[in-house]
């Protein structure tokens, strides 16, 4: 057989196979570069009623206020302040909230403040600026120390609301996209660059835990829209708002609706998530105490039986630590729940 006659016979060979097989090699190279999401996808229905199964959490404001002895930072703090003198030890945390029977956690990502807890590809103003002492992607801690505990882990993004008011006062943002001088919309794509950062980079976050996100920011159909396009990336991530009027908080926006140290209606049907403080405030104050065990399993009840999860805020202090009476009150708390010790723990 010659080469042309052997040339034709294989491309008749390839031929039918093709039609044997119904797809061709192009055809197979694009189906592999599609990216659907996978076949366990959750509804947004059955990602709420996940949500509520978990009943309990820990809430983390832990960021550059806690250096600052506020509870919302002004303006830019250099990073060499945030310095908790040595490694956190985030695998102490996440034991607290074992003991507690706590089911997950959320730490505060970027607060007020604009300071990124991670090393984030859109600012230089987060832990590894390199002024900054601590120089450890603390995201990424924390994560390790939840999951190897077997709670779900979430994080918390504060979102630049007009309410904020003066952009030199209340920054919100890092620097690159200073308020004093960029445009909402480009603020609006700062952030959600930044939150599908966080999304991307950490495939163990299920929760993603906005605050000041509603109507005066974007309408309710882009915010929609927004929260799926991180489902195309996290099928089964699911995502709650905080609106900044008090008067609104608890209405539905997002996956999950917020209240504040306030309790739903009862009867509430909304998928929702009451966040409450053990201390006074969100961020570490020295000398503030935390509040009894009594009266955190009393609200997580009464939390509970509102169609809502309890998110309980305990402030590291600035080594980055919970002090004693905290670790406690938090141990008392799993005690109360569970006098047996009998109860299903995280593995």
């Amino acid at each position: 057989m010659n080469k042309n006659r052997l040339f034709g016979a294989l491309c008749l060979l390839a031929a039918m196979m093709t039609s044997i097989s119904g797809v061709s090699a192009a055809e197979k190279d694009d189906a592999n570069t599609k990216t659907e999401p996978p076949a366990t996808a959750k509804s947004v229905k059955e990602l709420q009623d996940d949500f509520l199964k978990l009943k309990f959490g820990m809430f983390i404001h832990y960021n550059m206020a806690t250096y600052k002895g506020v509870q919302w930072v002004a303006g830019y703090p250099s990073p060499a302040e945030f310095n908790p003198g040595g490694k956190v030890d985030t695998d102490t945390w996440a034991d607290a909230a074992v003991s507690a029977d706590m089911k997950y956690a959320v730490l505060t990502a970027k607060h007020v403040g604009g300071f990124c807890l991670w090393d984030s590809k859109y600012t230089t103003y987060d832990i590894m600026h390199p002024d900054c002492p601590y120089k450890q992607d603390l995201v990424a801690q924390f994560i390790k120390s939840f999951k190897s505990r077997g709670l779900k882990v979430g994080l918390y993004y504060c979102w630049r609301h007009p309410g904020f008011g003066d952009p030199n006062n209340y920054k919100v943002l890092p620097p690159e996209c200073d308020p004093a001088s960029h445009s909402m919309k480009e603020q609006i794509d700062f952030q959600k660059k930044q939150i599908a950062e966080l999304v991307e980079k950490y495939p163990d976050v299920f929760y993603i835990w906005i605050d000041g996100i509603d109507d005066k920011v974007m309408p309710a159909e882009e915010a929609g829209e927004f929260i799926n396009s991180l489902r195309r990336v996290r099928p089964n991530l699911i995502a709650s708002s905080n609106w900044w009027d008090w008067g609104k908080k608890g209405t539905p926006y997002a996956d999950i609706a917020v209240k504040e140290m306030r309790h739903f209606p009862e009867g509430n049907t909304a998928p929702g998530e009451t966040c409450w403080c053990l201390e006074e405030g969100w961020f570490w104050k020295e000398g503030a105490g935390p509040k009894p065990a009594r009266q955190v399993v009393d609200l997580l009840t009464m939390v509970n039986s509102r169609n809502s999860n309890f998110l309980l805020n305990v402030g590291p202090d600035k080594y980055g630590k919970f002090d004693e009476a905290r670790v406690k009150v938090l141990a008392e708390v799993g005690k109360l729940r569970d006098p047996t010790g009998t109860a299903d723990r995280p593995k």
